[in-house]
């Protein structure tokens, strides 16, 4: 067998409905070989509500009119929106020699390198994963790994509409205040934070090349 190449392919899928790319996901993790590429899946998904394995329904206050997914990941329950960047890491982590506590740990160094270039301090919390800003939430995570591949990612707040979260608890905390780079800010570019965001998963999963696909 020859060695695979330590090489990660970047995807750019636009805005997407959350489903067709939870089944994109599943297959391409059940169907890829022991020669297949890792890949990273840079997107904006259309308003949902998503429960995590240890979700509990009552942390949904008022979903209104957008959908409510259960889904195989791991934590509780957030939304996915316009405006928001989220990240899907396909990866073998087997074959990477990874495990959830090296990927958890990447995906929030990753957040917080990117955030520091931006000139906003955000910090990591040991016993709620995710990325922090003034004790505000600015990224959730959310990992499954199955037969050795890991699906689904990080979501980072960048210009969205944040008020869809008052309707839940965010990751199961009552009273959870989230906020987003557009209130951080003014000058920032979102191709740069996606192109940041590859730069510093690539460096802390340990990557030799990056490939990207470019948009569409």
């Amino acid at each position: 067998m020859s060695e695979i190449p330590n090489t990660l392919q970047i995807r750019h899928l636009g805005l997407c409905d959350y489903s067709s790319v939870l089944d994109k996901m599943l297959d391409f993790s059940t169907r890829r070989s022991e020669q297949t590429v890792d890949e990273i899946w840079l997107l904006q998904h259309k308003p949902v509500y998503t429960l995590g394995k240890n979700a509990k329904q009552h942390h949904v206050l008022n979903s209104g009119d957008i959908p409510v997914i259960a889904v195989d990941r791991g934590g509780q329950v957030t939304y996915h929106g316009p405006g928001q960047l989220i990240a899907y890491l396909l990866l073998d982590v087997k074959r990477k020699k990874l495990g959830v506590r090296q990927i958890v740990t990447a995906m929030e160094n990753a957040v917080i390198n990117t955030l520091a270039g931006l000139y906003i301090e955000a910090v990591a919390r040991p016993n709620a994963p995710g990325v922090y800003v003034n004790d505000e939430k600015i990224a959730a995570l959310g990992l499954r790994i199955k037969n050795g591949k890991s699906y689904h990612g990080l979501s980072l707040n960048i210009d969205m509409d944040l008020s869809p979260f008052l309707g839940i608890n965010p990751c199961g905390y009552e009273g959870m205040q989230v906020t987003q780079v557009k209130n951080l800010i003014n000058d920032y570019s979102i191709e740069e934070i996606k192109k940041n965001i590859v730069t510093s998963l690539s460096n802390e999963l340990a990557y030799d090349q990056i490939i990207d696909s470019g948009n569409g």
